[in-house]
């Protein structure tokens, strides 16, 4: 976390989806990496499914780049499996998402401008 504080959010150029929507997944809060599968899922309507291989490595990429850390807490062993690793976002993370976002913001309206917005996307 700290290592990365003196680089900018712009240091990433772009962000693959599975990284960004890891991302998004825990910036709503501490996950494990199935329940991180789950909610890619969900929100995609099943659009972008991501295999364990692709999870799994994009997390332990994240995690060497400090966009992600993991979490210290951990559940009751009696309610959760003891094997699982939680995962939380760090400011870092958060910068890289926002950037992200805009960049697809800009390439929307840019897309808007030159082909009109569709009725029915």
């Amino acid at each position: 976390m700290a290592r990365n504080d003196h680089r900018t959010a712009s240091d990433f150029t772009r962000l693959s989806p599975t990284v960004f929507h890891i991302l998004l997944s825990l910036g709503a809060g501490e996950r494990h990496g199935y329940a991180i599968k789950r909610e890619i899922a969900a929100r995609t309507e099943g659009k972008l499914k991501v295999g364990p291989g692709v999870l799994y490595g994009s997390i332990h990429k994240m995690l060497e780049l400090g966009l992600i850390e993991e979490a210290e807490d951990r559940p009751d062993p009696h309610l959760d499996d003891e094997r699982r690793r939680y995962y939380r976002i760090t400011h870092y993370g958060r910068k890289a998402a926002q950037a992200e976002a805009a960049r697809m913001r800009e390439l929307v309206q840019l897309a808007a401008a030159t082909f009109g917005v569709p009725r029915h996307a």
